[in-house]
């Protein structure tokens, strides 16, 4: 299981418990899902300018997460 991550949804704790001490043991490639709404949101006032080049996140898995409560991808 090198090279994957599982993320999980935060509302399936029963799950990241599984996946966490069970199937992915010794890689320990298990997260819980951090995201809570974009952080890119422009303020009331002048926007400072984005310094990334682009987008970090390589394909987006909220449709996985809503839908199965887990998601993986790869490093």
């Amino acid at each position: 299981m090198a090279g994957l991550l599982f993320i999980v949804s935060t509302t399936e704790l029963g799950r990241y418990a599984y996946l966490k001490y069970g199937v992915a043991r010794k890689s320990g490639d298990v997260i819980l899902d951090r995201r809570k709404e974009d952080r890119r949101r422009i303020h009331q006032g002048a926007a400072t300018p984005d310094r990334r080049n682009g987008d970090r996140r390589h394909r987006d898995i909220t449709r996985e997460l809503q839908a199965s409560g887990w998601a993986v991808v790869h490093r």
